[in-house]
């Protein structure tokens, strides 16, 4: 035992003394290493690429609990600096004010179908690249975390790399880039954060920490957070549940974003913005439903105690409970439970073939197109599809009836009820330069596989697809308004009617043309106006009434096929109404001749037919102004000579009325004498329009209007007779009294406003008191002055007994 004795405490002593050295030397490499990152246990490849990734459920929950609550970057990852450009973009989007945010979950979910539509396109060729159960699944999910104020949405899609988050997430396409930032800047356009791939930067609008979390089939799972503060950091991710492939993006909500954490909001999102995406959207919704829960005791029926009864009667009593105690006594009661809810479960019809979609399913989709909750069925709808340079698809609809402010701010709004999709995501319905205004009142929508995803409305305008897309969607939607009127039966010919009538075809087309011409046909005559290019085509539509149609619309192929042989030109009048128009004097030998003359009664009809020169090689002529030819009259030469004595005269007379003629009609039968203008300028009916505008200043318009012209009847007898007096006594004033008058009497009946009504009254009461044979001289009869005394007898009546006593003296001087 001694022999080891010494030995061994030698050995303690020499322990003791090489401990604290060896001790300071852990503590030292400890402080050294305390900010360096720890490798992490290795993996298998197989389980995700993710450390610790399924050790067990519980560790799982946890990481990821302390994942979502975070809102600092995490100390271990890889800091990077965001793109100058990207830094001045997003600083704009924090600190904006506008209120269009709800495009935030738009763009993200347009990144996941592009995502999506990536991963399907390459398993094409490699059907392994889906993988297996559910990360082969090609959908989109929306979860909420109300408490943490978390929104996530996850797609199955191609997923990024650690250099894909970096290149797609840190910086932006040189391209235009600085132009856009400068149009941010300037607009504030929020629907400008679609273009440049500048899409998934919109989360600041909401958010003020974000993560992407996302795993490559080529890579590990990475999780890139920014808060954006000008920085952005990326680790490899050890806290998540593994992905498997695809994408998740949680965004952790600002307080002001608060709207975004109800179901009903993000419900009413994806209605709006991405109700046709080609993948199911998914939002984990919560659902009450009835359960079965065990009964309390206190709930249970009482057994109260009853009368004996026959020993049979026990028996079942007694069979009856044994039952009831073997089953466990419940009540129903309200439990909340979550399920995963599809959003997007209407079908795109512009996607299927237009043979296989009934009238129902399109009257369906316009209603829910159109926000329409009647029963009315649109009148026409024309579903197409595109091909070549630009590829697209098309639904348009007539609606049924007009809104009622569809005229009122006609120049003043870019709105426009044609909706743009691209590759199935909503851009905007603002697309005024889609369709040209005269048309705007067709709802449907396009979708293009061919222009650019996102693109802003301001970026459209110049993008070449765009005036091919507007010419083809032009042409079908005239080519679907002519349809309309070719399978109306009212529309039809006399030969034609009859063909339908044998055909026993149903009436539901029958006066579709006529109802949609009362509501949208102002719309065709501005587009006559604003559309040289289909003025001819838009032309054909045109719908009037004539003195020959019997009240029923016409349309000009018909007045062409009904006009006289010979004759050359279109015959028009305008006016305030019909019925005023049908008694015009401008009509008298044109009916007496059986010439058909069409009614423009709308205010839009001046300005339309200032566009509308020609039709079918046939001139339009207003028979109120200068130029009418109704055939050839061999007498025309000698009634000018014999009444070129009496115009001269007139003319002359009428020096201070700016006449500029006076010349022998023919146009008249039973008036005695009308005016008209000259051809260029305005009609009669035109300067009651312009003076009645409210801002019309009459000096400017002065050089508008017409050259007046008295043009007078030889045939009648008023006429003949004041050539005869003319010839007799040219100077007489009786003479001149009533050459004005005729030619103010028929400025009023040609539709003319007079410059001063008080003379053509006198005029007129002079000419009545030559009738009676009243002296021009004779006075008016003075009017006695008893007003006076009138007024200061009531106002003594009401001043009390002063009055009583005034009474008499009243009285007398009455008297």
């Amino acid at each position: 035992m001694r022999k080891w004795t010494v030995p061994a405490v030698l050995f303690l002593l020499c322990l003791l003394f090489l401990l604290p050295d060896q001790g300071r030397k852990i503590h030292a490499n400890a402080e050294v290493d305390a900010d360096a990152p720890v490798d992490p246990p290795k993996v298998e490849e197989k389980i995700g690429a993710v450390p610790n990734g399924l050790s067990t459920d519980s560790d799982v929950v946890k990481r990821e609990a302390e994942s979502m609550s975070r809102r600092t970057l995490r100390a271990t990852a890889e800091k990077f600096e965001f793109q100058a450009e990207v830094s001045r973009l997003m600083d704009i989007i924090i600190n904006s004010l506008y209120s269009n945010k709800d495009i935030f979950l738009r763009e993200l979910i347009s990144n996941a179908s592009d995502a999506l539509d990536k991963i399907r396109f390459l398993s094409l060729t490699d059907k392994e690249i889906l993988g297996e159960g559910d990360t082969a699944k090609l959908e989109i999910q929306i979860k909420l975390d109300k408490e943490k104020k978390i929104l996530s949405i996850r797609d199955r899609g191609i997923g990024m790399t650690k250099e894909d988050l970096v290149k797609n997430l840190g910086t932006i396409a040189k391209s235009g880039t600085s132009a856009f930032v400068e149009k941010m800047q300037t607009s504030g356009d929020l629907n400008l954060i679609g273009q440049f791939g500048v899409g998934f930067y919109s989360v600041y609008l909401v958010a003020d920490y974000v993560e992407v979390i996302s795993k490559h089939n080529d890579d590990k799972q990475y999780v890139w957070e920014s808060n954006a503060d000008g920085a952005f950091a990326i680790s490899e991710d050890v806290w998540n549940e593994p992905l498997g492939r695809g994408t998740e993006i949680r965004l952790h909500f600002r307080d002001e974003a608060q709207e975004y954490l109800n179901e009903s909001k993000l419900k009413e999102l994806v209605k709006k913005y991405s109700e046709f995406i080609n993948f199911p959207i998914y939002l984990w919704a919560s659902k009450e439903v009835d359960v079965e829960v065990p009964a309390d005791e206190e709930d249970s029926s009482d057994e109260d105690e009853k009368p004996e009864s026959s020993s049979s009667e026990e028996e079942e009593e007694d069979t009856e409970k044994e039952e009831n105690e073997k089953k466990p006594k419940t009540k129903k009661a309200k439990e909340t439970t979550y399920e995963w809810e599809l959003l997007n479960d209407v079908k795109a019809i512009w996607l299927r073939n237009p043979k296989e979609v009934t009238d129902e399913e399109y009257t369906k989709f316009y209603h829910s197109l159109a926000k329409d909750f009647s029963e009315e069925k649109p009148l026409a709808w024309s579903h197409f599809t595109a091909e070549g340079d630009v590829e697209f698809k098309a639904v348009l609809f007539v609606p049924p009836k007009a809104p009622h402010d569809l005229y009122e701010s006609y120049y003043n709004t870019n709105k426009s009820n044609l909706k743009l999709y691209v590759r199935r995501v909503f851009i905007s319905d603002e697309f005024d330069e889609l369709l040209p205004k005269y048309l705007s009142f067709l709802k449907g929508l396009v979708d293009s596989d061919t222009l650019p995803l996102n693109v802003s409305r301001e970026m459209l305008q110049q993008h070449s697809s765009l005036r091919t897309i507007k010419k083809k969607l032009i042409r079908k939607a005239l080519d679907m308004i002519r349809k309309i009127a070719e399978e109306d039966p009212d529309e039809a010919n006399d030969k034609e009617k009859k063909d339908v009538d044998e055909s026993n075809e149903s009436d539901e087309k029958k006066g579709q043309y006529t109802k949609f011409w009362n509501e949208f046909g102002k719309s065709i005559k501005l587009g006559i106006i604003e559309d040289a290019a289909n003025r001819n085509r838009l032309a054909k539509l045109l719908r009037f009434e004539t003195t020959k149609s019997d009240g029923k619309l016409t349309s000009l192929d018909q007045y062409i096929s009904r006009m006289k042989p010979g004759q050359k030109d279109i015959f028009y009048i305008t006016g305030t109404s019909k019925e005023q128009l049908e008694k015009s004097p401008f009509l008298e030998r044109l009916t007496k001749k059986n010439y058909e003359v069409i009614f423009f009664t709308d205010p839009v009809d001046e300005y339309l037919m200032q566009y509308l020169m020609d039709y079918e090689d046939k001139k339009f002529q207003n028979v109120s102004k200068e130029g009418l030819k109704i055939g050839k009259d061999s007498k025309d030469k000698e009634l000018k000579e014999s009444f070129k004595d009496l115009t001269k005269w007139w003319k002359g007379t009428l020096a201070s009325e700016n006449v500029d003629d006076v010349k022998i009609s023919n146009r008249l039968a039973n008036t005695p004498c009308v005016v008209v203008t000259s051809k260029y300028g305005w009609s009669a009916n035109m300067e009651r329009i312009m003076q009645s505008q409210t801002l019309s200043d009459s000096s400017k318009q002065a050089y508008m209007r017409g050259k007046r012209v008295l043009e007078i009847n030889p045939r009648h007898p008023i006429i003949k007779e004041l050539r005869e007096r003319v010839v007799k006594d040219p100077e007489g004033e009786s003479v001149k009294q009533t050459a004005h008058l005729m030619y103010q009497t028929a400025l009023m009946e040609s539709g003319f406003m007079l410059n001063d009504p008080k003379d053509f009254a006198s005029r007129i009461y002079d000419s009545v008191k030559s009738s009676l044979h009243i002296s021009p001289d004779a006075a008016i009869e003075e009017e006695e002055d008893a007003e006076e005394a009138e007024v200061e007898s009531s106002t003594k009546e009401g001043s009390g007994e002063d009055a009583e006593e005034a009474e008499p003296s009243s009285v007398k001087d009455e008297l």
